[in-house]
């Protein structure tokens, strides 16, 4: 029983690392004198399924005193880019489209989400950025993809 607790605290670590975004850096875009200044970020999301593929996403992030102690509702523009960052490699065959990583941008309503589709007749994995609240959502998205070698198949579910 304590081998089967300590196994599942270990896989919730490392789908937990996974899905952590890696902070490439940040830019003021408005100066608050109480709190933070209003940012962009830009973040590095590898796909937890796609060795070799990193999606790069910028979004704006909310700062003064309600952005400082995290009530602030962060904006739903974002853009992304994916690229091959070394040799691809499929841990396992993947789903026609899959969320591979969400991040809350609000206190409890907001997402925002990347969601993997495959293309499979032209070899090429699709990746979409976008927001979503609790009630309604925003058709603000942004778009990138990244063709795979025809000699190397997506594997599919």
């Amino acid at each position: 029983m304590k081998h089967k607790l300590v196994l599942m605290f270990l896989l919730l670590c490392a789908a937990i690392t996974l899905a952590r975004a890696e902070s490439i850096g940040e830019v003021d875009t408005v100066f608050k004198f109480f709190g933070p200044d209003h940012k962009i970020v830009v973040d590095a999301h590898d796909d937890p399924k796609v060795k070799g593929i990193t999606c790069y996403v910028s979004r704006a992030k909310t700062g003064g005193m309600k952005g400082a102690v995290g009530l602030a509702e962060d904006r739903s523009e974002a853009s992304i880019d994916c690229r091959q960052v070394g040799p691809v490699s499929f841990l396992k065959p993947l789903p026609v489209q899959e969320e591979v990583f969400s991040e809350r941008i609000s206190l409890i309503f907001k997402k925002i989400r990347i969601v993997r589709m495959v293309d499979a007749t032209r070899n090429t994995l699709v990746y979409l950025t976008y927001s979503d609240r609790v009630i309604e959502g925003s058709p603000q998205n942004s778009l990138a993809s990244v063709p795979i070698d025809r000699t190397m198949k997506i594997p599919l579910q």
